[in-house]
């Protein structure tokens, strides 16, 4: 029977300052081939908030709501910048811990979104133990979109965001993939599951549309679309854009939405809101707690070995 003595937050990571920007960059493309002007283009995404991703923040914000509802110690570790899970998870041993429950802050299934999380708390517990620490076991629970409080969350994110705009469509936004990635995870259809879900509780019958954004991949390569400018722009509408996609405020929430989307928005002369993130929201704190409370009765699903495998890299 499970018997956690600890909770981990596992997050994506986002630099704090300037001078953080280049190897946050650097450690997200890591393996990759892209070339560096394309970094450098994202790079400037980030100066344009002084180097500071929302992301670390949000996450510090929930940590604290989380450590006023569990009962165990909570703690904290990023893929992709401080502070790291390996070093959490480092941490976490000298703290004695046995068997900790994780989360990861990403609601849908998909490679980048919950195996290759996965994949991280192996390698950091493998880090921890080539150190000669007793690295503790992780469970990590399963993707958490149809979890009627995240819905619950995101309905009231666009009630929020509906006054004034009574007449504006609502656009569903999600961080776009490589089309053969999304083929091999259950990706777009949890994704258009809890779009209807959320307007099931908000209004019943009014059609919406999901778009994606933030692609990255060479024009070669087929990802999931249409893109949220291109769909602004096709359809020159009042707009509600509702990230459902992402658990909290990302570079890609404030600079692809907030920042281009609304230019064009503003462009064809159109009224565009964007609703909030789940965030702190108290349905996505309550939602953890229980989460974590029915993973100490129940051991929580696993994913099967071949869902959303890594993708192919060129040379490998």
């Amino acid at each position: 029977m499970p018997d956690f003595d600890a909770f981990v937050l596992v997050s994506f990571g986002g630099p704090e300052k300037r001078d953080d920007v280049i190897p946050f960059l650097e450690n997200v493309l890591r393996g990759r081939e892209v070339p560096k002007e394309r970094l450098l283009a994202v790079a400037e995404h980030y100066y344009h908030f002084a180097g500071v991703s929302p992301i670390n923040a949000q996450n510090r914000e929930l940590l604290a709501a989380l450590k006023q509802v569990l009962s165990i110690p909570v703690y904290w570790g990023n893929r992709n910048w401080h502070p790291f899970l390996a070093d959490t998870v480092a941490q976490m041993a000298r703290d004695g811990v046995q068997r900790a429950v994780a989360i990861a802050t990403s609601a849908f299934g998909s490679y980048s979104g919950c195996r290759q999380y996965i994949q991280n708390i192996d390698d950091a517990r493998a880090a921890v133990t080539a150190q000669g620490l007793a690295a503790p076991e992780i469970v990590k629970l399963p993707p958490f979109s149809s979890h009627p409080l995240f819905i619950d969350a995101m309905a009231d994110r666009l009630r929020s965001a509906r006054p004034g705009l009574p007449d504006a469509q609502i656009v569903f936004t999600a961080h776009s993939i490589p089309e053969a990635m999304a083929q091999s995870s259950p990706y777009v259809d949890q994704l258009k599951t809890a779009c209807q879900s959320v307007m099931n509780v908000v209004e019943p019958g009014t059609p919406w549309k999901l778009v994606y954004q933030s692609r990255s991949g060479p024009p070669t390569q087929p990802w999931l679309g249409p893109d949220v400018c291109d769909y602004i722009r096709e359809t020159k509408r009042d707009t509600i854009l509702v990230p459902i996609g992402f658990v909290s405020d990302h570079m890609e929430v404030i600079y692809d939405l907030d920042t281009e989307a609304q230019a064009v928005a503003d462009g064809l002369g159109i009224r565009l809101v964007r609703a909030g993130t789940a965030g702190t929201h108290p349905s996505i704190i309550k939602m953890v707690a229980e989460m974590v409370e029915r993973a100490q009765v129940s051991p929580p699903a696993e994913c099967a070995a071949t869902c959303c495998p890594a993708p192919a890299r060129r040379g490998g």
